[in-house]
């Protein structure tokens, strides 16, 4: 297993001499706040925009993303998105850090795996089971990957003085939704997964490789508990468990920015 320290205060630009493309700040860059959100979906983006005082700015263009960087209410906050698997999430991330920011926050939804959680429960990930292929170009031989303690613990302190119960534990994060059989639930579950998704493991990767601090917080979108699938989008827990998170990640961004 790889973890993230708790306040990892190592270089933003961390340069590999065998990488032919490096992430950098260019001459049109914006210079960014350490604070980064980013969300997987465009429906959340488009929730925390409103909740983090952004509603008035357009954003930008980044890959095939947004960035938006003009906040009323958290100047030294970014928030980008929509972005989707291990892939994306960590390119547009390494250009975030790249451009300045040191602490990232993950929203996204994930599929139960435990009876421990159910649609529309939050789920605040402290570790993440390796099955996707970006974490192997960061941490070859690494099957686990672990959020930064520190920046873990704030998110479910902000989420206690919301009054918004958060269920901590591993997840199992996959590039291969459409294979996730029977024989990998039960496996995954057996060593302890409460859900399953597909950016964790390879952002708290990241987050070890450029020393920033990484967290995530999941809302329970569908169950595979039973061994078969059981969509909640429409669920109005589903609705409820997104409106709190957002509520939750605002709170956390005020409590970063007061810091």
């Amino acid at each position: 297993m790889i973890k993230t320290g708790a306040g990892c205060h190592g270089s933003t630009e961390k340069f590999m001499p065998d990488a032919i493309i490096q992430p950098r700040r260019g001459k049109s860059s914006p210079r960014l706040g350490p604070v980064a959100v980013l969300a997987a979906t465009e429906p959340d983006l488009r929730r925390l925009r409103d909740g983090l005082g952004f509603g008035s700015d357009e954003g930008r263009r980044l890959h095939i993303s947004r960035l938006y960087t003009a906040s009323g209410s958290f100047p030294d906050t970014c928030l980008a998105g929509p972005l989707v698997g291990a892939p994306c999430a960590v390119m547009i991330a390494e250009t975030l850090i790249a451009w300045g920011a040191r602490t990232l926050v993950f929203l996204g939804w994930c599929g139960a795996l435990s009876e421990a959680v159910a649609i529309g429960d939050l789920v605040l990930p402290t570790s993440a089971f390796i099955e996707e292929g970006t974490s192997r170009h960061y941490a070859a031989d690494a099957s686990e990957s672990a959020a930064s303690p520190a920046l873990a613990q704030r998110l479910a302190e902000a989420g206690a003085a919301q009054g918004i119960g958060v269920q901590s534990g591993t997840v199992w994060t996959t590039d291969a939704p459409f294979r996730e059989t029977r024989e990998k639930v039960l496996a995954y579950r057996r060593q302890g997964a409460l859900a399953v998704e597909m950016e964790c493991s390879a952002l708290f990767t990241l987050g070890v490789f450029r020393a920033a601090e990484v967290a995530a917080l999941l809302v329970v979108s569908d169950d595979l508990s039973s061994l078969t699938w059981n969509p909640g989008f429409k669920d109005p827990r589903f609705a409820s468990g997104r409106e709190a998170a957002c509520r939750l990640i605002s709170q956390l961004c005020a409590r970063l920015t007061a810091s």
